[in-house]
């Protein structure tokens, strides 16, 4: 059974999202600030986080940054729950390494395949041989992409859709797609998917070479 660790200060908000994820069969593990969260995420070892951004003790952002440190845990899917509109934490969160956020009050719909496309696509890299380093989109300019294009297609190797790619950068949806059919363009690929696996092989390769 995958445990899902919810840090969440609010408790009818808390108990909802442990409600929602046991009903799909996971477990569900809850803190109700960023200190206990960060220690119950390094003592359980859960499958993946659902933290908010404004918390008591330590806030998302501090948590997010304290479990990307420990090797424990740095790996761990981590997912925001944030104000709706808030670009600022969206970008920020991104861009500390958060996988994916939610936009409070999220159903259960949302939750569920927020969750469920987050533990597929681990599973997957996982079984590529390895896991990329996302934490900067430097690597990918040895594809011949300006710094711009690498951080799109960055994000788009995330599972990334225009709209969020242009929220964490601060650009327009347009800009986004702009940078994008460029990258399609020196990449010689077609699709999101295979430009988004072009970016995979190379953060796995230069995570693989860091760390030897």
């Amino acid at each position: 059974m995958k445990k899902i660790l919810i840090i969440e200060d609010e408790r009818h908000t808390r108990e909802n999202l442990a409600t929602i994820l046991q009903m799909e069969g996971y477990l569900p593990l809850t803190a109700s600030d960023g200190q206990a969260g960060v220690a119950t995420a390094v003592q359980e070892r859960p499958d993946l986080i659902l933290c908010d951004v404004t918390m008591p003790k330590l806030d998302g952002h501090g948590v997010l940054a304290a479990l990307r440190q420990d090797p424990r845990t740095a790996g761990v899917p981590f997912i925001f729950l944030t104000a709706k509109g808030d670009r600022p934490d969206v970008r920020t969160g991104m861009n500390l390494g958060a996988d994916d956020y939610l936009t409070k009050p999220a159903s259960a719909e949302e939750v569920i395949a927020a969750v469920e496309t987050r533990l597929i696509r681990r599973r997957a890299l996982q079984m590529m041989g390895g896991l990329p380093d996302f934490s900067s989109a430097a690597p990918l300019e040895a594809l011949g992409l300006t710094p711009r294009e690498a951080e799109v297609l960055l994000w788009v190797a995330q599972g990334k859709s225009n709209g969020e790619v242009g929220t964490i950068l601060n650009i327009s949806d347009n800009t986004s797609k702009i940078h994008l059919a460029r990258v399609f363009q020196k990449l010689h690929v077609e699709t999101r998917t295979a430009a988004a696996i072009v970016a995979i092989e190379t953060l796995t390769r230069q995570a693989a070479g860091g760390a030897s």
